[in-house]
């Protein structure tokens, strides 16, 4: 059935829970693991009436990829308590666009992500990287809650 899954998260509480089902599902079919976590990109712009405010990129980008390092990490452990082979990404894009892309350039089968499933103004505002996820896959999505 599935021989590569994709199991993207954030970190967040609710994201372990994908990552708990993407593993015991790789673990059941024998699969193995790419897992994702992504950083979105620095956006800030200097402001041309202030000079003086220095926008910290290389903070952001050094707390970035501690952050990241600290989620794999625990993932990759995850894994071995599991027995499943787990390979991991950083990627310093938008989260849906990365999960695609890593998807489809690692050759996987099955994205597992989980939903924080905001409704209305939360959602406009917020946006949905699963929802931007199935509908841009061709691959299957399995959403957790």
């Amino acid at each position: 059935m599935y021989k590569h899954i994709l199991i993207a998260t954030d970190g967040s509480d609710l994201a372990s829970k994908a990552v708990t089902t993407g593993l015991a599902l790789a673990k059941t079919l024998g699969a193995r693991v790419t897992a994702l976590t992504a950083t979105d990109p620095w956006t800030a712009f200097p402001v041309a009436e202030a000079p003086a405010l220095q926008f910290p990129v290389e903070e952001y980008q050094q707390w970035a990829e501690q952050n990241a390092q600290r989620i794999l990490s625990a993932v990759r452990q995850k894994a071995e308590t599991f027995g499943v082979a787990c390979a991991t990404v950083h990627a310093t894009t938008y989260p849906a666009d990365a999960i695609i892309e890593i998807a489809k350039s690692s050759g996987c089968d099955l994205i597992v992500m989980a939903s924080h499933g905001r409704r209305g103004m939360a959602r406009a505002l917020l946006g949905s990287q699963a929802a931007r996820v199935v509908s841009l896959s061709s691959i299957p999505v399995l959403i957790c809650r």
